[in-house]
């Protein structure tokens, strides 16, 4: 394949940056069937010569779905020799959150083509994106109250209970791009969260069907972190209440637990497909974008099983704005602004932000 120089950078960034592999790294590359419609053969075809050209020995692992049986051990075993694993696989989602036990190098590319590895979303500089993530979570996990609100009605508040940073180095799977900061925990939240398009899955389990889509806006009430019922049209709403059903006995999980929340940090984020050809596709693509702030459900552990999308979302943490209609406040928060002036490319990024993102709004 042609080597582009934006592709190049996109290589480096996730292989020397995010990472830290250096020439002579034994590298297994787990690749997804592009017929699968999530990654495609041009980006596994180009972190291959970016990683070679970089002096790495590289070995591809083809798998296919996240729920075809026996991969994980295909690729407990293709590893065993490895020094590092860089997942353009779903299957590396999931146990994300799991604690790390070999020591060995796990990335998680949510840059699912050439073309967004090539593009600002996989480009920008990793550590600009974890100086961002690191000044969000103190401006959140140092809040007494938050409260979130949406165009839609969703009105959501409570006190952070949970202020432990999580042990980035003990995290089984480093996320490239980063795009999220740490979810708050939701124990202390209550309200009502507006639920409108599609209820997703998160990435964390696969089962079918994946998605359900919300013909029109229903109420999700919210007491302490937990579900306490649904308010909208009748059909609608045993529609969800089925969903969470079925996939809370296909798991043994607590239906109405509600774990965390986290928004989208990376204005680089695009989703060039519409929304309803695969809500799960876009869902789990499109959440690294500010404009989105999504809800781990359905099981008291992260991330749950079943999502729940917010669009421009506004977050006020102790009466002041850090997220206002789906916008980062980075020029507005002196923690953010010093981001901006130590990483330029973060500032030229908020100036320009993506509005790509599936749906017409």
């Amino acid at each position: 394949m042609t080597m582009t120089e934006d592709l190049r950078t996109g290589c480096r960034n996730m292989l020397q940056t995010c990472a830290g592999l250096q020439a002579g790294a034994r590298l297994l590359i787990v690749s997804e069937d592009p017929k699968l419609g999530w990654y495609d053969a041009a980006l596994t075809d180009g972190l291959v010569e970016g990683a070679r050209n970089l002096g790495m020995e590289v070995t591809v692992l083809p798998v296919g779905a996240p729920d075809t049986s026996g991969e994980g051990d295909r690729i407990d075993a293709a590893s065993t020799d490895q020094d590092a694993v860089i997942y353009l696989a779903r299957i590396g989602d999931m146990g994300r959150f799991d604690a790390a036990t070999d020591g060995k190098i796990r990335v998680m590319s949510y840059a699912r083509t050439a073309d967004m590895l090539a593009s600002d979303y996989g480009r920008a500089d990793h550590r600009a994106f974890l100086t961002l993530k690191e000044a969000v979570n103190d401006i959140l996990l140092g809040a007494n109250r938050i409260e979130v609100t949406c165009p839609l009605g969703t009105k959501l508040a409570g006190d952070v209970t949970d202020r432990d940073r999580e042990n980035v180095a003990q995290l089984t799977v480093r996320r490239f791009p980063m795009g999220v900061p740490q979810a708050v925990n939701a124990a202390g939240f209550s309200g009502h969260v507006a639920l409108a398009r599609y209820l997703t899955p998160t990435g964390s389990e696969p089962y079918d069907p994946a998605w359900f889509e919300i013909e029109t806006p229903v109420f999700a009430v919210v007491e302490n972190g937990r579900i306490a019922g649904f308010d909208g049209e009748e059909a609608v709403v045993e529609g969800i209440r089925k969903h969470y059903r079925f996939v809370s006995e296909k798991f043994g999980i607590d239906a109405d637990a509600i774990h965390s929340w986290h928004a989208g940090i990376h204005p680089g984020c695009t989703y060039d497909f519409d929304a309803s050809e695969d809500p799960d596709r876009w869902s789990n693509n499109v959440f690294t974008n500010p404009r989105f702030l999504h809800v781990h459900t359905c099981g008291a552990y992260p991330p749950g099983e079943i999502c729940w999308m917010i669009l421009d979302h506004t977050v006020e943490v102790d009466g002041r704005a850090l997220w206002r209609d789906g916008r980062l406040l980075v020029e507005e928060l002196p923690g953010l602004r010093a981001c901006l002036e130590d990483w330029p490319v973060l500032a030229e990024l908020f100036a320009n932000p993506s509005d790509r993102i599936g749906i017409a709004a």
